[in-house]
C-alpha cells in the first residue's frame, strides 16, 4: 500500500512539474522518453552515492548495479532453425512437466 501512495504522489509532483513546464499530458513522445530515462537514471543515483559513502569503488557498483539494471540483459539472437527448435524443446518440456 505503502508504495502506491508513494506513487500517487510522485505522480502528483510530476503533473504539477508538467504545468509549470507547460507540457500537456500525455507528453509528447520524445518528452516522455527523456523523462523516462531520466527516472532510470534517477535511480542510479543512491546507490552510487552508497558507495562513494562507504569508500567503496564506484566502478564497482558501476558494473554491479547500475549498467545490469540501466542497460539489462539483451536478447540473445538465434538464427530461425535454432529458434524454432528451442521453441520445440520449451513446449515438449511444457507436456510433460
Amino acid at each position: 500500500m505503502k508504495a502506491y501512495l508513494i506513487s500517487l504522489v510522485v505522480g502528483l509532483l510530476v503533473g504539477v512539474i508538467y504545468n509549470l513546464l507547460n507540457v500537456r499530458s500525455p507528453a509528447p513522445p520524445v518528452i516522455a522518453l527523456i523523462g523516462l530515462l531520466g527516472i532510470l537514471v534517477g535511480e542510479q543515483v543512491p546507490p552510487l552515492l552508497k558507495s562513494a559513502w562507504f569508500k567503496e569503488p564506484v566502478a564497482l557498483s558501476w558494473l554491479h548495479q547500475v549498467r545490469p539494471h540501466v542497460f539489462g540483459s539483451l536478447p540473445k539472437g538465434q538464427r530461425p532453425m535454432e529458434r524454432s527448435a528451442a521453441k520445440r524443446s520449451a513446449a515438449e518440456s511444457q507436456r510433460q512437466g
